[in-house]
């Protein structure tokens, strides 16, 4: 099965260079290509993508805006926001907008396809340096406003979920997870599963935000 990719960036040799890596890519397909938010929220919606690739700072409508419409539509498009480190001030807004991956620039292109394919596959995913600065500079300062998911939501899970939702926050895969519990990988993956449910979070991604509002994840 073919993954549909719509890409969004205002410079257009970002998407030339994304556009030429995945035509060399079976798997996958690029069906459009937008400039900014609003074109990107039309094509959306018109071309039906799996995965749009989002980039942040664009002329008119960001892609913070974009991406909360495009959640919002009626589709089924997940996100995958791809920026550079200097847009640190964006990345939680960005996640709490319902992207699904936070993925920089400067990671290989390789890598940038294979979060695609999570991401289609209907994970989350943000890149391990990504994950570390999140928990640097915005876990001991959510936005203001009601959170995303309430504090009785965390209180009612167990004390092993809640051990296994601290270490999602700290950016652990589901082998990291197993290593650091002793438990199998299958394992983990269940506890992660359980948590999406209990917790009614979008992906992986959805639980690294809770972990911070929630306050298990703190600077150091």
């Amino acid at each position: 099965m073919t993954i549909r990719v719509l890409l969004v960036d205002d410079q257009p040799l970002v998407r030339a260079a994304l556009q030429m890596v995945i035509a060399d890519a079976p798997d996958l397909e690029v069906v459009g290509e937008a400039n900014n938010g609003a074109e990107a929220v039309e094509l959306t919606a018109a071309l039906e993508p799996d995965v749009v690739v989002m980039d942040i700072r664009m002329p008119g409508m960001d892609g913070i805006e974009a991406t909360r419409r495009i959640i919002a539509g009626p589709g089924k498009a997940q996100i995958v926001v791809l920026t550079t480190f200097d847009d640190d001030d964006y990345i939680y807004a960005a996640l709490r907008a319902g992207a699904s991956g936070f993925l920089v620039k400067d990671m290989a292109l390789d890598e940038i396809l294979a979060a695609v394919r999570v991401v289609a596959a209907g994970d989350g995913l943000i890149a391990p340096s990504v994950t570390r600065r999140l928990i640097k500079e915005f876990a001991s300062r959510p936005p203001s406003g009601a959170s995303s998911t309430p504090q009785r939501n965390v209180s009612a899970i167990t004390v092993r979920e809640r051990e296994v939702l601290t270490l999602v926050g700290r950016g652990m895969s589901n082998t990291e997870l197993a290593e650091q519990l002793v438990i199998s990988v299958a394992t983990a993956k269940t506890y992660v599963t359980r948590l999406l449910t209990k917790l009614d979070a979008r992906d992986r991604v959805h639980l690294v935000i809770i972990a911070y509002e929630a306050g298990l994840v703190t600077p150091h």
